[in-house]
């Protein structure tokens, strides 16, 4: 008889996450394994592992949460993973995403019944869909152009609606021989011109991607509906352990964790909840923590200085003169950034809560004289100024008020010029806040109170994550989910007491420095974050670069962004400070893609909705002819002056990342020095550390910043593993 495999420890002591894809499957994983465990982690982690959208290259896009992903080898090469890993006493935590599905009405089967049938299919019910907003159908912004246009008509093709580039639609019954205008009006579907969705979206989605329908989870059929295969894996010990993906999307949070919970039966689960500085995780939540986004605040504002980066922020002001809301002041830079989310990007949003409001207020006589447009900015006014993510169903009246401040209704009513009318924000604040108390529709308030958190959540993501910080630039290391690049130090007693509040309050929480969301990995963010300890010797290679690249380039994609691309340009040196090695994608193109997105998402000159071909080119001939031309010959200069601090800070960060309270999470290929920007750059292949672990461990002796952060990681790593007793929560921590 084969002994039975060594139960992994419960809670982790290390998780090592692994971005699983058709091109690196559950079998190319099980490969991995032996190296894994030789480097100390008890867990592997994977990225999302149900049925995805094809080709999908993250697996947030499923299509069928019943199965496990063909793509990647489906069930049996899962369950050969897991058994892989038992045997070399390590477990599977597993990313699930309950927030959305792909909303992709061809490998989306569920959708697609609702698309036939409506609000009468089976699946109806698990689709976040305001069918009355719509008229009764669900608008799809699936086409290029508008409906009716040349070469956009719909037809009639095989009993299914063929649209132009060749997605098929089924067809409600009955409806296939009308005329094509009849035919469009009788459906459970209009199909549109993908800009229409800006205002006119009538189903909840992740952020503002329309390819991704929100699911309603807090229906408990639902719940069981999505949940029931990820659970019978739990249950049979095929997996230990979940990271829950964005639960701020969801109605109710608080009740979501609960429920899994109990059905999860208290298997160790982190959220992917982003705290601002100061807030508290809701200690109602039934997890061990978050999924370590705080942790990497802490750890690079300690190790971020001071002063060098107030004079960083005073160079930057000088040499870019960006205006105050774009991008000279952190709050006005982030302020003006939401305003413009709200108005433009989550416009459909806000219509949303406007119409809750109007309805709300119309059903009671002491209400009903406001207007929508009056409802609309209040909405728009108080969205703004929540300071957090969002806020939570099980807060009390005096925690809400903390999020929806006096101060921020003052400053909202400011907007209204007629003092009468700016009422509309305190029935609003009351209404999110839930103390508008014996109104006729209680139904439709406590729909707005859950829907203007889910809103909130959405415009902090989209204003300070994507937009914010790719304008506020002066260090580029404090850009980073989770941070405050208005404050980017924080002096070590700070990192103490996070640190004494983890361990006791989320002693088994998830810590992390990079992650496949990250803008920037964290040891390319420790090349950034050290220029603040030289701010002369940059400004001095800023100069210089800028000279030798050009100034009229530099003039031509604006000084902000100059700045921004030699910062890039810093975070991929190696110590010699020669371009990288070519790997996959050469070096020029991983700058010119990264940097293409940051002008992207800064939205100044160019946006992914409303391209300057002109500017775009001006960055792409920055990048080859100035980031890669002859200005980067001063870079080995600069990497020689700041190598020994760049070590110091890299393997610094990997220390108290490993030895601080909770669970660390080592993102795949960061046990080495790795340097990536954001995705796809920070997703590509990495190979496992055995071979270089092997002979490290042989010879006992590491060369160079790679193979000492390697070796520092596996020491960590199997400390944590063979004294585990030394970081859990029986531990205690003590500051030094």
């Amino acid at each position: 008889m084969t002994p039975a495999s060594p139960a992994p420890p419960a809670p982790p002591t290390a998780t090592y996450r692994i971005q699983l894809h058709p091109g690196h499957p559950f079998a190319a994983a099980e490969a991995d394994v032996p190296a894994l465990a030789a480097l100390g982690v008890s867990h592997l982690h994977l990225s999302p592992v149900l049925e995805a959208v094809p080709g999908s290259s993250h697996g947030y896009d499923v299509t069928d949460p019943t199965r496990v992903r063909a793509e990647l080898g489906g069930e049996a090469g899962l369950r050969s993973l897991s058994r892989a890993a038992r045997a070399h006493g390590m477990g599977l935590v597993v990313d699930i995403v309950p927030n959305h599905m792909a909303a992709d009405p061809v490998h989306n089967q569920a959708l697609r019944t609702v698309l036939r049938d409506g609000p009468h299919s089976p699946y109806a019910a698990w689709f976040d869909i305001d069918w009355a907003a719509g008229g009764g159908q669900l608008l799809l912004p699936v086409l290029g152009a508008r409906v009716g246009g040349a070469g956009a008509a719909p037809r009639v093709e095989d009993g299914e609606l063929r649209l132009p580039g060749g997605l098929t639609l089924p067809l409600r019954a009955g409806t296939a021989g009308l005329p094509l205008a009849e035919l469009l009006d009788a459906q459970w579907y209009r199909p549109v011109w993908w800009r229409l969705a800006r205002t006119e979206l009538n189903y909840r989605r992740f952020f503002t991607v329309n390819d991704l329908i929100a699911v309603r989870v807090e229906d408990p059929a639902v719940f069981d509906a999505t949940h029931a295969t990820v659970l019978a894996l739990l249950d049979e010990g095929v997996v230990h352990g979940l990271r829950v993906d964005h639960p701020d999307g969801l109605t109710d949070p608080g009740g979501y964790l609960a429920r899994l919970h109990e059905r999860a039966g208290g298997r160790w689960t982190v959220v992917e909840k982003i705290l601002a500085d100061g807030e508290p995780l809701p200690p109602s939540w039934p997890v061990a923590g978050t999924t370590g986004y705080d942790a990497l605040r802490h750890v690079d504002a300690v190790l971020t200085d001071p002063e060098g980066a107030r004079s960083l922020l005073e160079q930057y002001r000088a040499f870019a003169d960006p205006e105050p809301e774009e991008g000279g002041e952190w709050q006005a830079t982030a302020r003006r950034a939401a305003r413009q989310i709200a108005g433009h990007d989550l416009a459909a949003e806000v219509e949303t809560l406007t119409r809750t409001a109007t309805r709300v207020c119309a059903a009671d006589l002491h209400l009903r004289d406001h207007a929508p447009w009056a409802l609309r900015a209040a909405v728009r006014e108080l969205l703004v100024r929540v300071p957090v993510y969002r806020p939570y169903p099980e807060q009390t009246p005096a925690e809400t008020a903390a999020v929806l401040t006096e101060r921020a209704a003052e400053e909202a009513r400011a907007a209204f010029d007629v003092p009468e009318e700016a009422h509309a924000v305190d029935v609003v604040r009351r209404l999110a806040a839930g103390t508008l108390t014996g109104l006729s529709d209680p139904a439709g308030a406590a729909a707005f109170r859950a829907r203007f958190a889910q809103v909130a959540s959405a415009l902090h993501a989209k204003a300070v994550e994507d937009r914010a910080f790719y304008r506020y630039v002066p260090l580029l290391s404090a850009c980073e989910v989770g941070g405050d690049p208005g404050t980017p130090a924080l002096p070590p007693e700070a990192f103490h007491a996070f640190c004494a509040r983890l361990q006791r309050d989320w002693p088994e929480t998830g810590t992390v420095l990079s992650t496949h969301d990250t803008k920037r990995s964290a040891d390319a963010r420790a090349r950034i974050a050290v220029l603040a300890e030289f701010p002369r010797v940059w400004g001095e290679f800023l100069t210089g670069a800028v000279r030798r690249a050009g100034k009229d380039a530099a003039a031509a994609v604006g000084m902000p962004f100059t700045w921004a691309a030699w910062q890039t340009v810093c975070a991929l040196l190696p110590d010699d400070g020669t371009p990288p090695s070519e790997g996959a994608v050469p070096y020029a193109d991983r700058l010119a893609g990264a940097l293409l997105k940051h002008a992207r998402e800064a939205a100044l000159h160019t946006t992914w909705t409303e391209q300057d071909p002109a500017y775009e080119e001006a960055v792409e001939r920055y990048v080859r002819e100035g980031l890669t031309g002859a200005a980067a010959d001063q870079l080995p200069a600069l990497a020689e002056r700041l190598g020994p601090y760049v070590r110091a800070h890299v393997l610094g960060a990997a220390l108290l990342h490993l030895t601080m309270p909770g669970v660390p999470d080592v993102y795949q290929g960061t046990e080495r020095d790795r340097r990536t920007l954001m995705d796809p750059d920070n997703r590509a292949p990495v190979p496992a550390p055995g071979g270089t672990l092997h002979a490290l461990d042989a010879q006992g002796r590491a060369t160079g910043l790679d193979e000492e952060k390697l070796a520092l990681t596996a020491t960590a790593l199997r400390l944590r593993r063979r004294r585990p007793g030394l970081f859990g929560a029986a531990s205690g921590y003590h500051a030094l």
